[in-house]
């Protein structure tokens, strides 16, 4: 009896620790709906940032280039297969499928955290999120299992050079527009009792702060290919997932050390404190 005991007790230990394993190496499913912004966060880097801390992603993007929340609504309505639907496997290749709905990438797969944004001309304004994310949000919880996580993301101010007509809403001021984009983006996160704001924005003001200064866009509102979008991704990866992202040994080929610490630290700064700017002492 007692031996008999013994191997029930060390064949629950056995499937415990199976158990355990399986729980680490679940695979974490998350979905951006948005458009170039959410393209220069999470199509590149973010799926290296936790596959380099052994956590299994896989992640969309529903892409439609200035897509604002009115016309994600829209396009819900009207069940459209209006986006092109890029998505990163759990090997880390990109795949893009034409012509989807947002109905059907919602079923596309059992997804943890989804995200909504509002294009950048207006991410500043909250009427704009007062107008259209409510039904968006209700359109999409249904479509959702109960344990997905809603997320907001906080996209970024324009770099004090651009010339989007855009950046007129908020005086052509960069400053301005950030502290619009932040408080807009707070205020809506709070009446629709979304707990999880990607402070991509926030990140990219502190990483300005640094030796960088305000050259982390292409072209003056889409973000560089390399420190820009791994800014963003840095702030992705530590909110979602909760790790200190400074440290980690993942970073684009050809970006060196001291913008890597940039990014990382601006990152986690970003997520401590997502409503204000962090000046970072870091030297080239």
């Amino acid at each position: 009896m007692k031996q008999y005991r013994n191997v029930v007790i060390c064949m629950c230990i056995l499937l415990l620790l199976a158990g355990g394993t399986y729980a680490q190496q679940k695979t974490v499913r998350i979905l951006a709906i948005g458009n170039s912004f959410s393209q220069d966060a999470v199509e590149q880097y973010l799926h290296e940032l936790a596959e380099a801390e052994g956590i299994s992603t896989i992640i969309g993007n529903m892409f439609i280039g200035g897509c604002s929340l009115e016309r994600h609504v829209k396009n819900a309505r009207d069940n459209a297969p209006a986006y092109a639907y890029r998505k990163i496997g759990t090997d880390g290749k990109k795949r893009e499928k034409g012509k989807m709905s947002l109905e059907a990438v919602l079923a596309d797969e059992d997804w943890d955290y989804v995200s909504l944004q509002q294009a950048s001309p207006f991410s500043g304004m909250y009427e704009t999120y007062e107008a259209s994310l409510p039904e968006l949000i209700e359109y999409v919880k249904v479509r959702l299992p109960k344990k997905t996580k809603l997320m907001l993301h906080q996209t970024w101010a324009y770099a004090s050079t651009s010339k989007h007509s855009g950046f007129k809403n908020y005086n052509c001021n960069q400053l301005t527009m950030y502290q619009a984009i932040a408080d807009a983006v707070k205020k809506a996160a709070k009446a629709n009792k979304i707990k999880i704001v990607i402070p991509s924005g926030t990140a990219i003001q502190n990483a300005r702060t640094s030796f960088i200064g305000d050259h982390l866009n292409r072209d003056g509102y889409h973000l560089d290919v390399k420190i820009g979008r791994y800014t963003a991704a840095c702030t992705w990866f530590e909110r979602i997932f909760k790790h200190n992202v400074v440290g980690n040994p993942y970073a684009p080929e050809g970006l060196d050390e001291a913008r890597k610490a940039v990014a990382q630290k601006a990152a986690h700064a970003a997520v401590k404190h997502p409503y204000k700017v962090t000046e970072l002492s870091i030297t080239n």
